[in-house]
């Protein structure tokens, strides 16, 4: 195209598009994902005292067996927010413990589970037998370490077993970077776009500048 008409309009395509991509993203992930540090060992040897963990904004009617959650120790047994793994949903029978020692292991509606992240491999290791079925809108919660964790084996009425209310569950931990990863590749293209079609934008105005001064009549010649 002529007189640089084509960088310009390359220009206006990318900017627009770059700068859409990247406020996107930035809202995506702020929105979806925060950042917290762990302040306890509950959970070690996962997450130690002092790690930032990624948390992905979620309600607690969306967690899974499994997953770490962040959320707010019950009223009256601590104060502010903690991490801990969700044992049991709603409507499952939460049991301590079958076996001894090593071998020991929580049961989940009768069967035995597989825990390789608890500390040590004990899966109790505090001689406190609990049954619990988990009511609607509830989930039991266990820490990682469960000879130095504050969990649902004692919320309940005088340091009896009990849940924790799905509603106190701010969001879930995700390894690395889960899906904000995407959010970040997205506005990553957007700055990249939004600088190829900035320099688009100056390299068209060069060039209409260059058509300008070539078109200029030279300077009569006295004779």
């Amino acid at each position: 195209m002529r007189g640089g008409r084509g960088p310009a309009v390359t220009a206006w395509v990318l900017v627009p598009l770059g700068l859409i991509l990247l406020v996107g993203s930035v809202l995506y992930v702020r929105s979806g994902y925060t950042r917290a540090t762990v302040v306890s060992g509950s959970m070690a040897p996962a997450y130690t005292p002092g790690d930032r963990l990624v948390v992905e904004r979620t309600d607690g009617d969306a967690v899974h067996r499994g997953d770490v959650v962040q959320f707010t120790m019950p009223e009256g047994v601590a104060e502010g927010d903690a991490f801990q793994r969700v044992i049991g949903v709603a409507g499952d029978r939460v049991a301590c413990c079958e076996g001894s020692g090593k071998d020991e292991r929580v049961t989940v509606n009768g069967k035995p589970l597989d825990e390789p992240y608890v500390f040590d491999g004990i899966a109790d290791g505090l001689d406190h037998p609990y049954d619990v079925t988990v009511p609607r809108g509830r989930l039991f919660l266990l820490g990682d370490h469960r000879r130095n964790s504050l969990d649902s084996r004692f919320y309940g009425t005088g340091g009896k077993p009990g849940t924790v209310s799905a509603a106190a569950v701010h969001g879930r931990v995700v390894d690395g970077l889960g899906g904000a990863a995407v959010g970040l590749a997205a506005g990553l293209l957007g700055l990249v776009l939004t600088l190829t079609g900035a320099g688009c934008g100056i390299a068209a105005l060069v060039l209409r500048r260059k058509r300008a001064a070539a078109q200029v009549p030279p300077p009569p010649v006295r004779v």
